[in-house]
C-alpha cells in the first residue's frame, strides 16, 4: 500500500485549516502557496472534503474554508481512507470489496490481516491536532 498525492495533500491542507485561526476562512490559494502544491489540485481534494463534511466554505471576499469540527476529532485515518479509499494491503483483507475463497487455508492471509490493523490502529489512533501540535513542535514547514 502506497498513499497517493491525494492522501498525502488531503492532509497538509486539513492540517494548515487546523493551524491557522479557527475563526478565519482560509484560501485555497494560500495554503497552495505555503504547501507549493498546485490550486487547481488542493480545489478537487477540497471538494472531496467538503462534500464528506470535513470542512465549510465562506463565500464573498473574505471567504475560504473552515473545518467543521475540532482537530481532534478528525483522525489521519479518516481523511486518509476518505481520499484514498480502503488501506488494505490487499483484497483479501477488505472484506467489504472480495471475499477470498482461499482464506481458510492460506497461511499468508494472517501477514496480511496483521499489516491491515498495524496500519490502521496507528492511523486510527493519530489526529490532526496531534499532527498540528507535532508540527508546532518541529516549529518550520512540513512534509508528508
Amino acid at each position: 500500500m502506497k498513499i497517493s498525492t491525494k492522501g498525502r495533500y488531503a492532509l497538509r491542507l486539513m492540517m494548515e485549516l487546523a493551524l491557522s485561526d479557527q475563526d478565519r476562512p482560509v484560501r485555497i490559494r494560500e495554503i497552495a502557496e505555503k504547501q507549493t502544491i498546485s490550486d487547481k489540485y488542493l480545489e478537487q481534494i477540497i471538494s472531496v472534503l467538503n462534500k464528506a463534511g470535513f470542512v465549510r466554505s465562506i463565500r464573498g471576499p473574505q471567504g475560504g474554508y473552515l473545518l467543521t469540527r475540532k482537530p481532534i476529532e478528525y483522525t489521519a485515518g479518516d481523511i486518509l481512507r476518505l481520499t484514498e479509499g480502503s488501506l488494505a494491503p490487499v483484497d483479501c483483507v477488505d472484506g467489504s470489496l472480495y471475499d477470498c475463497p482461499r482464506v481458510e487455508k492460506c497461511a499468508t492471509s494472517i501477514l496480511w490481516k496483521r499489516m491491515n490493523d498495524a496500519i490502521n490502529d496507528v492511523v486510527d489512533s493519530i489526529t490532526l491536532e496531534d499532527l498540528a501540535n507535532w508540527q508546532i513542535t518541529k516549529n518550520g514547514d512540513y512534509c508528508i
